[in-house]
């Protein structure tokens, strides 16, 4: 067969795709013009609704032709894809190992099961997932209700496979949903310093790019953190995101941490390492945020100054409690968007 396959996404769903392709690459061809295609994969992303109305458009465009339908939206809204492709075989990220059923046959594979996605071919391996799921509650995370609970790697088949990423790439990215998270359905809260520090002792020519965690799980394990990212071959970039500077909205977020607990990380780790790159992300208009929320969390942004800063404008997902909510209206939201965008184009000034 020869197969097209489209993807969307995080860093872990672009390693999904990768075992999508290396999977199916050793019976099936893959192709870069969908119109050549017998079939095509549709690697989904649902984080914001505008990626969803996105999504929904490649639906739409590929539904007359054999149609294998991956990613996040599988889970949680099965009843719309079904709705705008019947015959699509629908399979979510907890089954992609069993994409090869859906070739000849449409399949619907939702439920919620661990599957370790390690020691699997792979079309580019420089990406390695270490945990499924995460430890968080957020009213406005749909992606938290596909990814389920949490369910972190065993260590020993994560170094086996770092060891097999390291003969192709020069840097390698260390992703989940948080990676902080690692070890605590364990019960172990130092696990992913101590998995890094194993992870260290292999040799070679190789670069560390750890992925996003929350300040909640950064926080018990911050000393040791800090002193793993000291490493030469660590790169030094820290991707903790804050959502907003305010309390008040974090914790009608149901955000575990607090602006302080946020502040106190990013300053021992430039207190520790100065060339540290500080990346962190913010809603903005969320439903319950006011004009002195929103201050707040200008305020925060420049005392902090991230280098790098990514700016969400709320829309609410679908099954999530801030969808219940009464929302700001567009306008509102576009504004602050603006604000904060231009606040970092200006480099935090005024």
């Amino acid at each position: 067969m020869k197969i097209y396959l489209e993807s969307y996404g995080c860093t872990a769903n672009k390693d999904n795709a990768n075992i999508i392709e290396g999977i199916l690459s050793q019976h099936h061809i893959f192709v870069s013009n969908p119109k050549e295609a017998d079939i095509i994969i549709l690697n989904t992303c649902t984080v914001k609704h505008t990626t969803e109305q996105k999504m929904v458009s490649r639906i739409r465009k590929y539904k007359s032709k054999k149609l294998i339908i991956a990613g996040c939206m599988a889970t949680i809204q099965k009843e719309l894809l079904q709705k705008e492709a019947p015959n699509a075989s629908i399979i979510n990220t907890h089954n992609i190992t069993k994409i090869e059923q859906a070739i000849n046959k449409q399949i619907i594979l939702t439920k919620q099961r661990k599957e370790v996605k390690l020691s699997l071919p792979k079309s580019k391996n420089n990406i390695i997932q270490i945990l499924q799921g995460c430890k968080g509650n957020c009213n406005f995370c749909i992606t938290r209700l596909e990814k389920g609970r949490l369910y972190s790697y065993p260590k020993s088949k994560i170094i086996q496979e770092f060891k097999k990423a390291i003969t192709k790439n020069k840097v390698i990215y260390l992703t989940s949903q948080d990676n902080a998270c690692y070890g605590l359905d364990k019960n172990h809260h130092s696990q992913l310093p101590e998995l890094l520090n194993e992870i260290l002792k292999i040799k070679g020519n190789y670069k560390i790019r750890i992925g996003m965690m929350n300040p909640t799980h950064t926080l018990p394990i911050l000393k040791e953190l800090i002193t793993v990212y000291k490493d030469q071959k660590i790169i030094k970039f820290l991707h903790i995101p804050v959502q907003s500077g305010s309390n008040k909205v974090l914790k009608e977020m149901n955000r575990f941490h607090s602006v302080e607990d946020f502040k106190k990380i990013v300053k021992l780790f430039r207190k520790a390492i100065p060339d540290i790159t500080i990346s962190t992300d913010i809603i903005v208009g969320y439903p319950t945020e006011t004009e002195l929320d929103f201050q707040q969390t200008l305020k925060l942004l420049k005392q902090i100054k991230p280098e790098v800063l990514n700016i969400s404008r709320f829309t609410s997902r679908p099954h999530t409690l801030a969808a219940k909510l009464k929302q700001l209206s567009t306008e509102i939201k576009k504004q602050r968007s603006r604000i904060s965008a231009n606040l970092l184009k200006n480099n935090y000034q005024d």
